[in-house]
Order: C-alpha cells, then sequence, then structure tokens
C-alpha cells in the first residue's frame, strides 16, 4: 500500500482558489492511477488531498519504485506552486507499507503503517517516499 499526500495543499488552495485546486487534484488522480501497471492495481481518493494506492502482490521493493515513479510523474506535472517551501512545483510525500496477509495483520495495521511512513516523509523534508515491511507475528 502507498499512501500520498500534496505537500502544502492548503496553501495552494488558499493561493490559487478552490477551483484551481480541484483542477490539481484532477490532474494527480490521473497522474498517479497510471503509474501501477496491473490490472489488479487500485488507486482511490482517501481523503482531502490523500491518495492511496493498493498493490496487491507486490513486495516492497516494487512498491517503492511505483511510489518514486508517482512523486516524479507528479513533479514532472510541473503544476506551480509558489507557497511550497519545499518546491516551485506541486510535490508528494509518500508513505509505503507492505505485509504478507495473517491473522496478525489487518488491514488496519497496514494503513497505519503507511500512514506512520508518509508523517516520516513530510517530517524529513517532504517530496520523498518512505516505506517498510511490516513484520509477520
Amino acid at each position: 500500500m502507498i499512501l500520498c499526500d500534496i505537500d502544502f495543499f492548503k496553501f495552494f488552495n488558499d493561493n490559487y482558489g478552490h477551483q484551481a485546486g480541484d483542477e490539481c487534484l484532477k490532474k494527480i488522480a490521473h497522474t498517479i492511477h497510471d503509474c501501477p501497471q496491473r490490472s489488479s492495481d487500485l488507486t482511490a481518493r482517501y481523503g482531502g488531498e490523500e491518495f492511496a494506492v493498493i498493490l496487491p502482490n507486490t513486495n516492497l521493493k516494487g512498491a517503492k519504485m511505483i511510489a518514486e515513479r508517482i512523486r516524479v510523474s507528479v513533479r514532472n506535472l510541473k503544476i506551480e506552486h509558489d507557497k511550497s517551501t519545499v518546491d516551485r512545483y506541486v510535490t508528494l510525500s509518500l508513505g509505503i507499507a507492505t505485509t504478507t496477509p495473517g491473522r496478525d495483520n489487518s488491514a488496519e495495521k497496514l494503513i497505519a503503517h503507511a500512514d506512520k511512513a508518509m508523517y516520516e516523509a513530510k517530517k524529513n523534508g517532504r517530496n520523498q517516499s518512505i516505506g517498510e515491511r511490516l513484520k509477520n507475528t
């Protein structure tokens, strides 16, 4: 699983307006949707300016490759973001978590770990992806 959050999106909305914010979200949603390549992969808006990418049967190395493809593709859209302290264009922070389904590895636990990794990416400067494989217990 990959969770993606648009860096400083509130500042984007405040600066450019909600219509521009909606257009930005649409462009990013299409870009994120196009990065995974298998029919079993699922992308969805997770809420606000967050997106989730579900990658069944994908290991951490594969998920990191897709997360980086998403990050670079969104940056390459070159959507101006004058109020970002990270870059002159819109960027993403991404959290990755992988696991093997089992009795002790719930969907909630996977989401919590991806969310934690995403906030770690934000804390470490944004415009990056961080991931981990959950240990099976």
